[in-house]
């Protein structure tokens, strides 16, 4: 996930959080503070499921910079690692055969 969808999914946490507590909280009568936070929890519900739909399926990711970057990082890495891997069992089989 990307930052700005761990943004979203944080705000939304926190939103959820903080509208129970004011309500919890608030001079009301328990019918109404339980019908309210109901409410509440249940329209966040729908649109943390909805991020969580979209985000699975791949939409609403903006492509920018610093996701490009992070890609090419991470490809740059991989090929590192490869070349890294391949010159440590090219040492390996040096040290196998002297050995023997």
């Amino acid at each position: 996930m990307s930052n700005k969808s761990n943004s979203w999914i944080a705000f939304i946490a926190g939103t959820s959080i903080g509208a129970a507590i004011g309500i919890l909280f608030a001079p009301d009568t328990g019918k109404n503070t339980r019908d309210r936070l109901s409410y509440q929890l249940s329209k966040y519900s729908e649109e943390l499921e909805k991020l969580i739909n979209d985000l699975r399926d791949g939409k609403n990711l903006p492509s920018n910079d610093a996701k490009n970057e992070g890609k090419k990082v991470i490809s740059d890495a991989k090929n590192k690692a490869e070349n890294l891997l391949s010159d440590v069992n090219k040492l390996i089989e040096q040290i196998n055969r002297e050995s023997n």
